[in-house]
């Protein structure tokens, strides 16, 4: 069953129904990445957007958006805003990126606001290059594994 229809705007999973969910173990590393590399935790939110309506988990450090993270079943999507300034570094990873996350890059048109990537989470190479994006958007001060 689809995720948004499993939990509505006034019905609020707890976490450990979204973790068993995606059911996948690169949900749960993502996480713990960003919870020890940013001392910040997630905030759960809900989303009218017809594109992914739902229940999602945003993490913000200093204001700035790290990545919004939707459940779906047996992966996961985060949506990563490479801003105007971040735009010269995006693009020099990018031949380092899978050949997914290159073509995704290709296709995400560009904007007054940079590009919205929504990256479906479904490797650990796709994993790795969402990690290398959000560090891109705002650097860790020391980097756990």
């Amino acid at each position: 069953m689809e995720w948004s229809n499993l939990y509505g705007p006034s019905s609020q999973p707890p976490l450990y129904m979204i973790s068993e969910y995606i059911n996948n173990a690169l949900w749960k590393y993502l996480n713990s990445f960003l919870q020890n590399n940013y001392h910040i935790q997630p905030k759960l939110t809900y989303s009218q957007c017809s594109m992914q309506r739902g229940w999602n988990l945003k993490y913000q450090k200093s204001g700035k958006s790290l990545c919004t993270l939707y459940p779906m079943e047996n992966y996961f999507i985060a949506l990563i805003v490479i801003g105007n300034k971040e735009m010269n570094e995006a693009e020099l990873l990018m031949p380092l990126c899978s050949k997914y996350t290159q073509a995704l890059y290709q296709e995400t048109a560009s904007s007054n606001m940079g590009r919205w990537l929504m990256v479906n989470v479904t490797d650990r190479s796709i994993l790795d290059d969402v990690i290398n994006l959000i560090q891109i958007r705002v650097r860790p001060k020391t980097v756990k594994y």
